[in-house]
Parts: structure tokens; sequence; C-alpha cells
């Protein structure tokens, strides 16, 4: 982290806390979570349609979709912090983003291992359909264009 004192750059790892914090809060005043992508129900049924899954893997894929369109709970509490923020002092803040940090872990392992799970269900033809369907867009581009 740099610090500036009275025109002094200082180079310390005190106060990372603080700046991952201040990082999340701006992130807590508008991203969307990484799943949202996928998230999205035409997103999903257009991968859904290209994995052309056999029966017996359609169990797994209801549980994983299900998993996975849950996080819209994470941006209701990303939107009530963000209304909190301006009322909350500076440990109050702290906080707050600690505790959404600790629950994010919590619904990225629980997307995690229903992941895994499905994704072990998968052949290998669909497995590569599912890694392309899934990767990000590159930074600056959206809509995967």
């Amino acid at each position: 982290m740099v610090v500036t004192d009275i025109g002094k750059t200082v180079v310390t790892t005190k106060g990372w806390k603080p700046a991952l914090a201040l990082g999340l809060c701006a992130a807590l005043m508008g991203a969307a979570p990484a799943s949202a992508q996928m998230a999205n129900s035409a997103a999903m049924d257009a991968l859904h349609q290209a994995l052309n899954l056999s029966p017996e893997q359609e169990g797994g894929w209801r549980s994983y979709r299900a998993t996975v369109s849950a996080p819209n709970r994470a941006q209701e509490r990303r939107r009530a912090a963000a209304r909190m923020f301006p009322t909350l002092n500076a440990v109050q803040r702290m906080d707050l983003v600690e505790a959404e940090m600790k629950q994010d872990l919590v619904d990225f392992d629980r997307q995690s291992r229903a992941l895994k799970t499905f994704y072990a269900t998968l052949s290998p033809q669909q497995q590569r359909i599912f890694d392309q369907r899934t990767l990000p867009p590159a930074q600056g581009q959206r809509g995967g264009q």
C-alpha cells in the first residue's frame, strides 16, 4: 500500500485491511457478483441447450442451476449495506465489510461445490462446451462480444 504523508511516499503493508475495505466498499456500491452473467435465465437456458444433457444429468443440472441462481440475495445484501454506509462510523463500516466478505466466501464455497459436482457428471465434450460458455468476457468486452 502506498501512503502519502506531506509529500513523502512510503510503501507499507500496514493498513492493508482498511485499503481492502475501501475497495470492497466501492464494490458494495455497485459491482455485480461474478456469477451474475450465468444467473441470467436466458444464458442458463442457452447453456442447458448447448450441453444436450442426458436424462441422468438433468437432476444435477437442476441442482446446479438452483445454486448459482441463488446469489440474488447477495445483491440485496450489498444494496442494504450501501444504504447503511452513510450512517455508520469507520469501525462499524469495517465490521460490515468483514461480514459481507465472510458471507461472500460462504456463497462462493456453496457455488463451487455445486459446480464441481455437476461438472463431474459431464462428458469431456460437454465440459469443453461448459468451459467455453461460462468463460467471462475479456476485460472491456460485454456480453461475450
